[in-house]
């Protein structure tokens, strides 16, 4: 397990894009699977990873947390930090970025 990345406001929860902090699980591949995430002093755990990508210098994970958001996570490979890209709270039933649903 590794923890990477930063806060870009330590302690507050105001700010919930930028740099945040990142629980992984250890992959053998480059990219490792988030485990769960924090956004200034609230922990969201992953419940699903949706989807995953790379591209030359990041790696994408589309993910469920177990407060039912969707999210988008960038790790850059470089300087191994991480940033929330995108955050879907799915209170808007037409605007879901995922069509799958938990049971």
């Amino acid at each position: 397990m590794t923890i990477l990345g930063q806060d870009r406001n330590p302690g507050t929860e105001e700010d919930h894009t930028g740099l945040i902090r990142v629980e992984c699980y250890a992959g053998q591949r480059a990219a490792e699977s988030p485990r769960r995430f924090f956004l200034g002093r609230r922990e969201v755990k992953v419940m699903e990873i949706i989807d995953r990508w790379l591209d030359p210098d990041y790696s994408y994970f589309k993910l469920r947390g177990d407060d039912a958001g969707i999210y988008i996570l960038r790790h850059d490979r470089t300087t191994d930090t991480w940033e929330m890209t995108l955050y879907d709270s799915g209170t808007h039933e037409g605007s879901r970025l995922s069509t799958t649903r938990e049971a």
